[in-house]
Formats: C-alpha cells, sequence, structure tokens
C-alpha cells in the first residue's frame, strides 16, 4: 500500500552515457511538504538525476514512482502533467517577453480563440504576489536582475500546480538578504505541502531550510541522514574523505610588486583606485554586489574600458583597453561567469585548455598540434580534471571541472598575474579544496593572485591581505591578522561621507 505523503520515489536508477556510468543504483524519496536536500561533488550525478525528472534523461534501469504509481517521463510534458517543475542554475526564461508572458509560455489563457492577455496578466500577478516579489507582469524579463529572474521561474512553477519543486543551485548567485527571501518562501511552499529537493554547495544552508539529506557520491547514493548533521559528517560522506582544512592557505615570503593599479576610474562605475599585489601573495576584494569589485577587475584585464589611471605589470605601463597586451604583460582572468565568458562550451578539454597558446604555437599559419596536445595532457594531470579524455566536450563536465579548465589554460601560458573571479562558486567542497592548494602553488610559484568573492569566509580564508570596495570606492584594506566578518561588513557598507570624514583629522 502506498504512502499518502510520498510524493516521489526514485529506486536504483542507472543511468551511462558513451564512456561514462553517471548513475549507478541511486535511491531517493521525497514526502509532501518536505525539504529534501540532494549533495554531492560536482560530476557526482547529481544533475543527470534532475534531468531525469525533467524529461531531459530517460534512465537505463530502475524505477521513478510518483503519486504511489510507476511513471515514464519522456519529456517536458510528461514532467509538467506529473506536477514536476525543475528550476535550473541557467534560468529557462525568453528575454524578450514580459514575466506573465514566461510564467505561461505555451499555455496562455485563451477567449474566443485568442490570448486573454488581461487574465493571464491578472493571474501573474496573484503568483508574483504569492512568491512576495514586487515586479509587473509586464515587464520584459531581460529588465530583471538575478534575484527577480529567480522568483519568476518559481512563479511559473506555482503556475504548473507544481507538487514536486526541483532547485537547482537557487541561492548561487544571490545575496544574503535575497537568500533570505528565498528561504522564506520555500518554507511558505514547504507548509502549503509542496515537497522540495534543494540542491546547494553551501553547507550551513542544509540545517537553515533542510528535513532530510540523501548524499551521491561517484554516481551512488551514500546515504541518508537528518539536515542537522555536522557539516564534518556531510563532506565525509560527500568527498569519501575528511578535509581538515577547508582553507588550505600558506603564506610564501612576499616578494615585489607584480600588479600596481593606480588611480584607476571610470566615470559613473569606479572611482580613484589604487592597490598592489606583489609575488607570493593572495589579495582579495570583498565587497557587496554592485560594488564595482568585477567592473575594476574587468578594466585590469583590458576587457573594460577606463577613463583614467594606469596599471603595471613590473614596473611597465599596460596598454588600457586592449586584452592581448594584458596577456602580453602576464594578466589572466577567470570570469564569474565561466560558461559565457571563459569557456567555448562546444570544443573539447584539449581545444579550451589551449585557447590562450594557441598563438604562441602556431608557425607559418600551422598549429603545433603535438605539442598542444602534450601540454593539455600535463595540465589536466596537474588539476585532476575528471574527464572521459581530451576530446570530450566541455559542456559535458561538471561544473568544478570546468572551473579547472578556465583555470589551466591560464596556467599553459605562464600567467604571472591571476585574477580570479568567484573562482568556487556552484563548485563543491572537494573542488574548492583543489582550487585553493592550485593557488598555494601558483603563489609558491611567485605568481600574484587577485580574488574576488561573496563568499566571506573564502576570501579571509585564502586572502593574505583583503581590499573592501564600496560604491566604487576601496573603502578600505585589511591585513589577514585583523580582517573579521564583522571589520569586512563595516567598511562595505560605509558611505562615502563616512570613508572621507577622517581625512581631515
Amino acid at each position: 500500500m502506498s504512502d499518502p505523503d510520498e510524493l516521489l520515489r526514485i529506486e536504483g536508477i542507472r543511468k551511462t552515457f558513451p564512456g561514462v556510468v553517471a548513475l549507478d543504483g541511486v535511491d531517493f524519496d521525497l514526502r509532501r511538504g518536505e525539504v529534501h536536500v540532494l549533495l554531492g561533488e560536482n560530476g557526482a550525478g547529481k544533475s543527470t538525476l534532475i534531468k531525469m525528472l525533467s524529461g531531459a534523461h530517460t534512465p537505463d534501469a530502475g524505477r521513478i514512482v510518483v503519486g504511489g504509481e510507476e511513471v515514464r517521463i519522456q519529456g517536458a510534458q510528461d514532467s509538467e502533467r506529473l506536477g514536476i517543475a525543475t528550476i535550473y542554475q541557467e534560468f529557462n526564461l525568453v528575454p524578450d517577453l514580459t514575466v506573465a508572458e514566461n510564467i505561461f509560455l505555451g499555455r496562455q489563457p485563451r477567449r474566443f480563440g485568442m490570448i486573454d492577455r488581461g487574465r493571464m496578466e491578472a493571474e501573474a500577478e496573484t503568483l508574483l504576489r504569492r512568491v512576495g516579489v514586487r515586479v509587473s507582469p509586464r515587464a520584459r524579463v531581460r529588465e530583471l536582475g538575478i534575484a527577480r529572474l529567480q522568483m519568476v521561474e518559481i512563479a511559473k512553477a506555482l503556475s504548473l500546480d507544481a507538487r514536486v519543486l526541483v532547485m537547482d543551485e537557487p541561492t548561487a548567485v544571490l545575496t544574503s538578504e535575497e537568500v533570505e527571501r528565498l528561504f522564506a518562501i520555500v518554507r511558505s511552499l514547504r507548509a502549503d505541502g509542496v515537497g522540495i529537493v534543494f540542491i546547494t554547495h553551501h553547507l550551513e544552508e542544509i540545517a537553515a531550510l533542510g528535513d532530510r539529506v540523501t548524499v551521491i557520491r561517484d554516481g551512488r547514493s551514500v546515504g541518508q541522514v537528518p539536515a542537522d548533521t555536522p557539516e564534518d559528517e556531510l563532506v565525509r560522506l560527500m568527498v569519501g574523505r575528511s578535509i581538515e582544512h577547508q582553507y588550505p592557505r600558506q603564506r610564501p615570503e612576499r616578494g615585489a610588486p607584480l600588479l600596481s593599479v593606480e588611480g584607476l576610474g571610470r566615470d559613473g562605475v569606479f572611482h580613484d583606485v589604487s592597490f598592489e599585489v606583489h609575488a607570493g601573495e593572495v589579495v582579495g576584494i570583498a565587497g557587496l554586489v554592485g560594488a564595482g569589485r568585477t567592473e575594476v577587475v574587468r578594466a585590469v584585464f583590458g576587457a573594460d574600458p577606463y577613463d583614467r589611471g594606469t596599471v603595471r605589470v613590473s614596473g611597465t605601463e599596460v596598454r588600457r583597453h586592449d586584452v592581448t597586451a594584458a596577456m602580453a604583460a602576464g594578466i589572466g582572468l577567470v570570469p564569474e561567469d565561466r560558461k559565457g565568458q571563459g569557456l567555448v562550451l562546444d570544443a573539447s578539454v584539449e581545444e579550451n585548455l589551449g585557447l590562450v597558446t594557441l598563438r604562441s604555437a602556431t608557425r607559418a599559419g600551422l598549429v603545433d598540434r603535438k605539442a598542444q596536445h602534450a601540454a593539455a595532457e600535463r595540465i589536466a594531470g596537474q588539476l585532476n580534471v575528471r574527464m572521459a579524455g581530451l576530446g570530450q566536450q566541455v559542456r559535458t563536465l561538471s561544473g568544478g571541472n570546468q572551473q579547472k579548465v578556465v583555470i589551466g589554460k591560464w596556467l599553459l601560458a605562464d600567467t604571472r598575474v591571476l585574477i580570479l573571479d568567484e573562482p568556487t562558486r556552484g563548485i563543491d567542497v572537494g573542488a574548492k579544496v583543489e582550487i585553493y592548494q592550485l593557488v598555494n602553488e601558483l603563489t609558491a610559484a611567485g605568481a600574484a593572485v587577485l580574488m574576488i568573492s561573496s563568499d566571506l569566509p573564502e576570501v579571509l580564508g585564502m586572502s593574505d591581505r583583503v581590499l573592501v570596495m564600496a560604491q566604487g570606492r576601496i573603502a578600505g584594506e585589511l591585513a589577514a591578522g585583523e580582517a573579521t566578518q564583522d571589520a569586512v561588513m563595516s567598511l562595505a557598507v560605509s558611505t562615502t561621507t563616512e570613508r572621507e570624514a577622517p581625512r581631515g583629522h
């Protein structure tokens, strides 16, 4: 006899792709009115599992049971019909349509054969109120920020009358205030009896929101535990080993200044930004969203223009707004949007690793493919990129392995100044530690690292100095010993007046 509170059950699911066993015997169940956290490293099989629930993949073996009946989900329509809605990290919205049109896309209410726009917008407004977001149903989706896009996706799921809501890394790009708002909505949905499958890499969110946790490792479910299980135990289940030091920063002796930025300004964006990064040093940049951190480092890299100031590497000025000149000077940038700006998704691992060095490996119009292949093989091995082979399409790698490829292409280019913008966003704890170890190796070899992160513990744990930005300016600098979360946040929320007041004393 089936349990009336059981919304979903997965038994012994197996899925293989050419050369890869993605899932090999996964069990999972979801009850009415609970948040069930799905936890695992990048590449563990979480994405494959949720794609089976959304109809993007079908299992090779095993059973999916919804509402007590075994089902076959062979497409998005099957999933919707069964009351399952999935919100992916990359939102599935059409930028040029309105909010209401996106919510009811393909299901617009009609009257006399025509779309009933008034009813559609009224129903959209009701759904938007339910998720607590103030946005007009007539607003174009392209005009909205990340947090509001997320709420539109949730409203769209509610319009389907979803009983099962799958949320893939929903907090990855939200501020702490936006996360709290999202959590309030999730709790409200849980109270209404919706079952929520919640995927996150932020371990502190699990106890705050979850009821149960299922851990997947290497394609297998390895344990189901309560949400208040200690983080150390969750990490051990996830990676199969204990991680003693979450931020294993080794601090080599500081060398001469490699990167010198002086008086950098861009009208209306950032102002009078000056700092240095020395050989062997990690300098973190902290601040609230909109403080100007990404805009400054993109200008340093030559990707964006600036109106005044200078950028120097080892004392030599770098031509402004010229990425090629910045790269020639030894500057590399790992962007926050690795998929949109850091990778060619349809190209192979080998081709992506060789992107920066392609020009130097070309002689008389011909690429030295043998040398490129050997270099790619060496760097992929050094970074422990988990892949079927160098020819694997990079879009099929997990997020952590994609990030390793983005970093790897700069290692191949012997980069002296590496800028890391949100280097571990959306990456599991095991892959994070591997990237931190890589940062240690770079600085031990005499490179300089400039790191932006919205994850404050990461900034504090890995930086030798922390620069805090607020309103497009550097509000202050903190040495590793004096940098605390309170000290950073105090500077991050400071106003221009507060910062300038001490100058007169």
